[in-house]
């Protein structure tokens, strides 16, 4: 079921826009006989996108079922705890300083992003560690909350200083409007999944154990410190990479475990693949919508994203408190 909606969604994505096609333009296309224009339209803009929005898609559903697992916390998502704000602050500054010094800039963005997110995340740990208690899911939200304010009140101070070329940039990513649909940007995400996804599934089993309490965990044997920084640093390079080329998209990290673990149990083995599509699922039909609404421009993902998420939050949170 999930698999044909994806289906249907990328064939959706690959049709609409300001010059639709047909599924029988996209066919034809495909097999070589369509016209030159539907050629550039489908292979050089529409279909890079819609697999930056997939691979996205996944790396940040995947983050958010890792957060959610390590945290004990429904509510952690790399958006809200402000790890997608760690990374934008990194790629910010190097766009505006240092982006020059860089012959392939899109392989280095989710480098750079993850350096960034991984020192915000490691703050983001210190601030909210008891040494009596550990770390409190709420507690761990609230700190996290602010680091994101903080660190979207920086760019901003950076937005003022800068040319407006470079404004228009740092705008895009805060919004999160997919600014790297390019076929570079593809190469840059694409191996961060290949490596990371399915080691994360293979630990599948280690992340059930880390979901118990702490006492039953260790009585089972996990290597808990060792085992939650390991998947921990993984979480933060998948959504690192995610946003150093869609921007600051939140809430797909939240929405797509809480679906999944609906339809498929909590067990990791059920429902991280579930996610994984969820989170493909969730981006295509916010650019979908963004690409259909208005005729003359393009609402950015990350804008339609908040609007469907947001509320999902406070819902959560409501149901928590």
């Amino acid at each position: 079921m999930m698999l044909l909606l994806l289906v249907s969604m990328i064939v959706i994505g690959l049709s609409v826009g300001y010059s639709s096609l047909g599924i029988t333009q996209l066919f034809s296309t495909f097999i070589g006989n369509g016209k030159m224009s539907d050629e550039f339209i489908l292979f050089s803009v529409r279909l890079p996108r819609v697999v930056i929005l997939l691979l996205a898609g996944m790396a940040l559903a995947v983050s958010g079922s890792l957060l959610q697992t390590l945290t004990k916390n429904d509510l952690a998502d790399p958006g809200i705890i402000g790890i997608n704000a760690g990374a934008g602050i990194g790629i910010t500054v190097v766009y505006l300083f240092a982006r020059d010094h860089f012959a392939n800039f899109a392989y280095a963005l989710p480098i750079v992003g993850f350096l960034s997110a991984i020192a915000t995340a490691f703050l983001i740990y210190l601030f909210s560690y008891e040494k009596s208690k550990g770390i409190q899911p709420f507690r761990l939200v609230l700190v996290g909350v602010g680091f994101a304010a903080a660190l979207s009140g920086l760019m901003i101070m950076l937005i003022s200083s800068a040319e407006r070329s470079d404004v228009a940039f740092i705008s895009s990513w805060l919004a999160g409007n997919v600014w790297g649909a390019d076929w570079p940007f593809v190469w840059a995400l694409l191996p961060w999944l290949v490596i990371l996804v399915p080691f994360v599934l293979y630990r599948a089993n280690s992340l059930n154990i880390l979901g118990l309490s702490e006492h039953t965990a260790i009585g089972l044997g996990a290597s808990m410190n060792k085992e939650r920084i390991l998947l921990l640093v993984i979480a933060v390079a998948l959504a690192a990479a995610a946003v150093s080329v869609t921007g600051g998209i939140g809430f797909v990290g939240l929405m797509a475990p809480h679906i999944a673990k609906s339809l498929v149990g909590p067990k990791h083995q059920r429902f991280l693949p579930v996610a994984l599509l969820i989170g493909a699922i969730l981006l295509l039909i916010a650019d979908v919508i963004g690409r259909s609404i208005l005729t003359t421009s393009t609402i950015p993902v990350g804008i339609v994203v908040a609007i469907i998420g947001a509320p999902y939050f406070l819902y959560l949170l409501k149901k928590q408190g």
